[in-house]
C-alpha cells in the first residue's frame, strides 16, 4: 500500500472519535478516548489526535503504540503545549515525552489492572503474554514511549502558539 493511501486510510479512522464528540457522545465516547491538540512540528497547526489514556493521579497518561515515531509524540517532543478534550470537559495541559522503560512498565501494570481483557490481549499482538510478569512488561517497554500530561491553570498561552511560531 503506498504511503499516500496509508495516511487517507488513517485520517478517515481519526474522524469517528472526532464526529462522536462533536455531536455531544464525548462524555459518553470519552471514558476511553480523548482529543489530543497538539502544534505540528512542521507546518504550526493545530493537529487533533484520538487517543486512548489513563488518568492517574489528576495526571493524563497516554502510551504511544509507535513509540517515538508517532507524529502526536514527536510534535509534543517539539512543542510540549497541548490542549486536552475528555468526556465534555477541556483544558490545557504540559507533556512530558517519557521513553524510560521502567517508567512506562509501571503504566502498563496500571493499565492491566484497569483493562485486563483489553490490554492483556494487545499485549498478546505483541508477542508478550496475556498476564506478563514485572521483567517481561520492562522488556517490552524498552523501545516504547508515552507522555503525561499535566494539567495547567492559565487559559491563554496554546492559542497565541500558532501566531508566536508564524512570527
Amino acid at each position: 500500500m503506498s504511503k499516500k493511501k496509508r495516511f487517507s486510510i488513517w485520517k478517515l479512522l481519526k474522524l469517528p472519535p472526532q464526529f462522536l464528540y462533536a455531536i455531544g457522545l464525548g462524555p459518553i465516547y470519552g471514558r476511553l478516548v480523548l482529543l489530543l491538540t497538539t502544534i505540528g512540528r512542521k507546518s504550526g497547526k493545530s493537529r487533533v489526535t484520538p487517543l486512548q489514556y489513563e488518568e492517574i493521579d489528576g495526571d493524563i497518561y497516554i502510551g504511544s503504540a509507535r513509540g517515538t515515531k508517532s507524529d502526536w509524540y514527536r510534535n509534543i517532543v517539539t512543542n510540549p503545549k497541548v490542549i486536552v478534550r475528555i468526556k465534555s470537559r477541556q483544558f490545557e495541559g504540559k507533556a512530558e515525552p517519557v521513553t524510560d522503560g521502567k517508567r512506562i512498565a509501571d503504566f502498563l501494570e496500571i493499565r492491566l489492572q484497569r483493562h485486563p481483557k483489553m490490554i492483556g490481549a494487545l499485549l498478546q499482538r505483541e508477542g508478550v503474554s496475556k498476564n506478563p510478569n514485572r521483567a517481561e512488561l520492562e522488556n517490552y517497554a524498552t523501545n516504547k514511549a508515552m507522555v503525561i500530561i499535566r494539567p495547567v491553570e492559565h487559559v491563554s498561552v496554546f492559542m497565541r502558539l500558532e501566531k508566536d511560531e508564524t512570527q
